[in-house]
This record gives C-alpha cells, sequence and structure tokens, in this order.
C-alpha cells in the first residue's frame, strides 16, 4: 500500500508532478503516429486517424496545443491540436512520451482509460444522433473527462490499489480516504488539472458541477426518480425554469455518461448507476426500461468495439442476472450428494491422502481433485496452477463451463484478490453480503465464468508456498454447512497430495 508522504499534498505540487510526469502511449500506435508525421502525403485528418486507438496520446497532443493558453480558444478536438502545433512541434513531443508495450502498462492506467472509452461511447450513443452538430465536443469531452485521473494513476499507479482497498475492501469514508492520500479533493484536483491543461470547457464545466454546485444536480435527482410518471416530471420541470434550462445543457452529457460508466464499472443494480440512468431518461424524455435498453446496447458497442481484454468491461457485468443482488432464481441451498456420491467422494480423499503420492503427473492429481469435488456437489469447477515461470495461473481441470475455460490463463497483477490469495494459502467466499465489496477486484473473465452471488476462492499450496487456485461453486446455490464443511476437507486432502507429490522420487 502507498503511503502519503511520498505523494504531494497540495494541488500546485500535484500539477507540477504530472507536469514532469509524461503520459505513455502504446509502443504501436506511437510507431504509427511516427511514420505518419514523417509522411508528407498525410493529411491532418489521416495523422488524427492514427492517434485516435490511443487516447491517451491524443490528451498529449490536445494538452500541448493548449498548453500556452493565451486569449485563444482550447482546441477542442485532435485535428484541430494537430493543425495549431504542426507537425515538427508533433514529432518533437512524440519523442518525450515514452512508447510502452502493453504488458508494462500500469494496469490501472488502462483500466481507467477503458471506463474512458466506454463512456464515450454512451455519450455518442445516447446524445450524438440528437446533438449531431456537437458530437465531437461529446466525443472529445466525454473521453478526456477522467484524464486528470489518467495522469494521476500513469505517475503514481499504487494510488488505484490503496483506494481500491480502504474504500471498496475496507469501506473507509471517500472523503478521509482522498485527504489522506492525495492531501486535497479528488474533484478539486481533477478541476485545477483540468483548468492547468486547459481541457475542453465541457469538462471544466462538468467539474464544477460535481465538485462545487450541485444544487441543480440534486434538483434534477429528486425528479428524475419519479419515472413512472413523466407528465408530472414535466410538470415540474417547467415550474421551475432555471432547472429546465440547466438540464438541457448539452454539456452535461459528458457527465451523464461518464457517472453512468464509472457506477455500472461496480455494478449494474447498483444505487448509483440507477440514479444516472434515471438522470439520462429524464434528460432523453425516455422511460427507464428504453433508457436501460440504450446504454446496455452501447456497453455492448463498447466492448465489441475495445476487443478482447485483460481487463473489466462493464458489458461482462450485463451476462451476470440483472437482479442477482435482490432476488436471483437460485436462492435456495443445493441439494446434499446421494449416498454413492459420498463414497466416491471417501475414495477420491484416501488416494489423495496416500503417501507416497500415487499419481505419476499433475493432470492424474488434479483429475481426482476434480472428481472429489465434483462428488461432493459442487457443479462449477475450475482448478488452475501457477506457472512460476511467468507468474500465470494455467487452467489444469473445469467442470460446468463453457469450452474456453479449459484454455484459461490469468495474470494475477490485474486483481488484488487474486495477488491476496497467492501470498500464502486462504480462502475467500463470497456470497451476497460481500460480492459488491469485491466484485471490481476481480478478473472479468471469472466474473463472466461464475455469473452469481455464492463462489469460493481458495489457494491451496505446501510449506505455505501457494501452487494452485480452486474456484468452485454450486451453479449459484447457496452453500450449506455441511458442504463448505467437505469442501474444507477436500481442499485439505488436495494440499496433502501436493506436498505428497512434490516429494516424490526423493
Amino acid at each position: 500500500m502507498t503511503t502519503t508522504t511520498s505523494l504531494p499534498r497540495s494541488i500546485p505540487a500535484w500539477i507540477k508532478l504530472l507536469d514532469d510526469s509524461p503520459l505513455p502511449a502504446f509502443a504501436t500506435v506511437h510507431e504509427s503516429v511516427r511514420r505518419a508525421l514523417r509522411d508528407n502525403s498525410q493529411s491532418m485528418r489521416q495523422i488524427a486517424e492514427r492517434v485516435q486507438p490511443s487516447p491517451v496520446l491524443a490528451l498529449s497532443f490536445i494538452r500541448e496545443a493548449n498548453r500556452h493558453g493565451g486569449d485563444g480558444q482550447p482546441a477542442e478536438n485532435l485535428e484541430t491540436a494537430l493543425s495549431r502545433i504542426g507537425v515538427e512541434r508533433a514529432e518533437r513531443l512524440l519523442d518525450r512520451i515514452p512508447a510502452t508495450a502493453t504488458a508494462d502498462m500500469p494496469p490501472a492506467l488502462r483500466q481507467m482509460v477503458l471506463i474512458s472509452r466506454h463512456a464515450s461511447q454512451q455519450a455518442s450513443g445516447l446524445f450524438a444522433g440528437r446533438l449531431a452538430r456537437l458530437w465531437q465536443d461529446i466525443h472529445w469531452g466525454s473521453l478526456l473527462f477522467l484524464s486528470p485521473v489518467w495522469a494521476l494513476l500513469a505517475a503514481r499507479p499504487q494510488l488505484f490499489e490503496a483506494w481500491e482497498q480502504r474504500v471498496l475492501v475496507s469501506g473507509e469514508p471517500l472523503q478521509r480516504v482522498e485527504q489522506q492520500l492525495l492531501g486535497v479533493p479528488l474533484l478539486e484536483l481533477c478541476l485545477k488539472i483540468a483548468e492547468h491543461w486547459h481541457l475542453p470547457d465541457w469538462i471544466i464545466q462538468g467539474y464544477r458541477l460535481l465538485g462545487g454546485n450541485r444544487r441543480l444536480l440534486v434538483k434534477a435527482l429528486h425528479i428524475a426518480r419519479d419515472n413512472t410518471h413523466p407528465l408530472q416530471q414535466q410538470q415540474r420541470l417547467d415550474a421551475d425554469p432555471e432547472l429546465r434550462r440547466w438540464l438541457t445543457l448539452p454539456s452535461n452529457t459528458i457527465v451523464l455518461a461518464n457517472g453512468l460508466a464509472l457506477a455500472a464499472h461496480h455494478s449494474w443494480s447498483g444505487v448509483h448507476s440507477l440514479r444516472w440512468q434515471q438522470l439520462i431518461g429524464l434528460y432523453l424524455q425516455l422511460p427507464m426500461a428504453q433508457v436501460q435498453q440504450l446504454v446496455h446496447q452501447q456497453a455492448v458497442d463498447s466492448a465489441r468495439a475495445i476487443g478482447p481484454t485483460d481487463l473489466w468491461h462493464p458489458a461482462q457485468g450485463l451476462l451476470w442476472p440483472w437482479d442477482s443482488r435482490f432476488q436471483h432464481k437460485k436462492t435456495g441451498t443445493a441439494s446434499v450428494p446421494d449416498a454413492e456420491a459420498l463414497a466416491r467422494w471417501r475414495d477420491c480423499c484416501r488416494e489423495l491422502l496416500s503417501a507416497p503420492s500415487p499419481f505419476t503427473n499433475v493432470h492424474q492429481l488434479t483429475a481426482c481433485a476434480r472428481t472429489a469435488l465434483v462428488s461432493i456437489g459442487m457443479q462449477r469447477v475450475l482448478l488452475m496452477l501457477l506457472d512460476r515461470k511467468n507468474q500465470r495461473l494455467v487452467t489444469q481441470q473445469d467442470v460446468g463451463l463453457p469450452e474456453h475455460a479449459a484454455r484459461l490463463i490469468l495474470d494475477p497483477q490485474h486483481s488484488q484478490v487474486l495477488r491476496r490469495l497467492l501470498e500464502k494459502p486462504a480462502q475467500l467466499h463470497l456470497q451476497p453480503d460481500n460480492i459488491a465489496t469485491f466484485s471490481a477486484l476481480l478478473p472479468g473473465t471469472l466474473k463472466a465464468l461464475f455469473a452469481g452471488e455464492h463462489l469460493l476462492l481458495r489457494s491451496l499450496g505446501s510449506n505455505g508456498r501457494v501452487l494452485m487456485l480452486l474456484i468452485a461453486d454450486q451453479d449459484n446455490a447457496a452453500l450449506s454447512a455441511p458442504t463448505l464443511q467437505a469442501f474444507d476437507k477436500t481442499a485439505q486432502c488436495i494440499e496433502r497430495a501436493l506436498g505428497n507429490f512434490s516429494k516424490r522420487g526423493s
């Protein structure tokens, strides 16, 4: 966890640090842009198209174009920024930007940029068609709204992990954590950074709204809640001309889109997601059912545009039952194994406990472990071995999962939960009262495979060193006390088998 002593404690100190810390760009895009800048046949629009796949690189060019401010209007989009700074200056700037491989890019930065790309898709899909002349303002404003946070995470990636641990896991008050980690409120810091960089006016207006002038936003939220009575909503807006004028400001679209993207990253069915969807419904004058259909479709379109990734995309959360927080259809407890299954389980446990080890390879050992787990009623099982060379988890056995689970490889560096489980043998039992806390900390691929609220994760090892990760559930049925006891006993037997197997031939 990061300490506050190594971080700036004031807004001027933070701005100086971020100005002195260049944002990294993906190496492939970096090289593509360099070639385009050196090609005299390329127009500014064509060069801008080369930059588009890297929002961080786009920010660097826009920030450079607006760096000296002056009396002129800031560059509101990438093509304008490139035209303003010119090819030679753009190439000199590119030389100062680190070209970084994807694997070396801070995961926290990549995750936050993905959220921004999702927000941009939501903004474009929901609002750009209605405000066609402002589509560039909507696109760039929504994409760059969280860019001050990108810079924070590029300079100090450990902030993201500290925030996750203290706010999501430990439940500490947000304001206290921000003050201790940053020395200043996050929204105020983002506003000052946006002003210093001369980011598009819509972004600055958005941070002023969220950080200081929340009166109109709160009034709009009260009206938006009553989404089943659109006529009454309209009457209340008509009675408050100031609120009605504010609500229809085009600049509000980027706040709505980013608020939704951040909330959906944590949970689609949570109260924050609901509030942003209600506000969007009020802004667009649409019923909630239609709003939800639209935002879900935009999330899917965003995931398709981004493509395969090891990061968590909110669209993956749509694979979970929508009402799983409140009343999942499988709320009962799974059935108890019959006598035949228990006899098979005992046979597997005896084999696992045998010394010397009866297994000639790891596959035989994990196959026996899989059979034991299925015998106690586990319907979805994933057994993964830790590859010591590459520090990645590789599937060895699976049950009840899609075909691609057999080829799954996980990088624990992208999940705080996995990193903790791999430090030493431990168990995590996910259930309705803690699933919200840990949801954002699990790899998206696991959440997609094990949709639901009842899940066991256990790291297994020998002599305190983790060798295997076991993930299992009963197809989201609640786990009974006897099942948990049988699971614990099975895990102990697998650990004994791992220890005996490691001693073979000695």
